[in-house]
């Protein structure tokens, strides 16, 4: 028992290489990543949740109005691929300016790491966007997961993870999070708006973006927390 209650407690250590931060992020990841699997299930196999899909796609269609459907192009054309790419890039030069460096390479893997495996599934799915005879959008690629909404919760996420790392108050933090949850959200309305994808392609992203976040996360801080721990014990030697 005694081998089994360290393991437990080192395990939730919030101060070890391998402690809670890992715990917590193989959990989410291990939830997230069957979450995804279970959507893509059912998106693949044309279960009732396609249905539900088409009608609610249809339903903001045909409400669709001149000023809202302008709002909606700034927000999806300023998410697009090189958006999201020039944000990144400015981003990643201003923590390097101000000295955050150890930020940069975990920041722009995430970003850019999250929109080569969206290309990838989206290839391995091949769902076809939304059809419609006065289209407001007209895209040839395939739909599922979104790829602006993948590209939004990479940044934003990966954003506010930083911001939050140097923050103390709590509120200020849940303010941030909330921010980052309300553009993410934007972007993927966007998109469902303009007739570019389902809902179900903008709720795939944002899990398989939650996944690919956590994986980063949990990943770069293992590595750093190794990195102190090492240099931790060749300062004590």
């Amino acid at each position: 028992m005694k081998p089994v209650k360290s393991f437990v407690q080192a395990r939730l250590s919030r101060e070890g290489v391998l402690g809670l931060h890992l715990t917590l992020g193989i959990l989410f990841l291990s939830l997230a990543t069957w979450t995804f699997a279970d959507l893509a299930e059912d998106v693949a196999n044309g279960e009732p949740l396609t249905i539900s899909d088409a009608r609610f796609s249809n339903w903001l269609h045909a409400h669709a109005t001149p000023w809202l459907t302008k709002v909606m192009l700034v927000i999806t054309n300023l998410h697009s691929t090189v958006g999201i790419t020039t944000m990144s890039l400015l981003v990643a030069i201003y923590l390097w300016r101000r000295k955050f460096r150890r930020w940069v390479l975990g920041f722009l893997v995430t970003v850019y790491g999250g929109m080569l495996l969206n290309f990838w599934l989206k290839g391995v799915f091949q769902r076809a966007r939304p059809h419609f005879d006065d289209p407001l959008l007209i895209l040839s690629s395939y739909s599922f997961p979104s790829g602006h909404t993948m590209a939004a919760t990479m940044f934003y996420g990966a954003l506010s993870a930083i911001i939050i790392s140097q923050l103390r108050d709590w509120r200020w933090k849940i303010l941030t999070i909330l921010a980052a949850s309300l553009m993410i959200s934007l972007v993927g309305f966007s998109r469902i708006y303009l007739g570019a994808h389902y809902l179900s392609d903008v709720l795939g992203a944002i899990i398989e973006g939650a996944a690919w976040l956590t994986l980063c996360l949990t990943a770069f801080e293992t590595m750093r927390r190794r990195r102190r721990g090492g240099s931790s014990l060749k300062h004590n030697e």
